[in-house]
């Protein structure tokens, strides 16, 4: 987008875009600051990991049809997940496997 800036309209037009854009640039920079010093205080910052509430229900069919050889986005197209919940529920489950032998 091109401004005509030969009209005092599009100069002023162009002055408040301008403030509007310095003035978010100084509020990412504001939350990023206060977000390291949390950081430095030795807060985690960021989502819990954790299991997938969907996913606990799911497990047995999930691994039924991994054993049958479906693919994973197959699988989690057919049971409206993610196919990263499939692929979590996987490793979950090998892990566990491999902790018993």
């Amino acid at each position: 987008m091109t401004f005509d800036l030969s009209t005092p309209y599009s100069r002023m037009l162009a002055t408040f875009l301008s403030g509007i854009a310095e003035f978010e640039r100084d509020r990412i920079s504001e939350r990023v600051k206060s977000g390291l010093a949390t950081k430095a205080r030795g807060k985690k910052l960021g989502r819990d990991t954790g299991q997938r509430p969907k996913s606990h229900g799911l497990t047995p069919r999930v691994l039924a049809l991994i054993d049958e050889g479906l693919s994973y986005r197959w699988i989690a197209r057919d049971l409206a997940i993610n196919k990263n919940t499939v692929a979590e529920i996987a490793i979950r489950n090998r892990r566990t496997t491999n902790d018993a032998i």
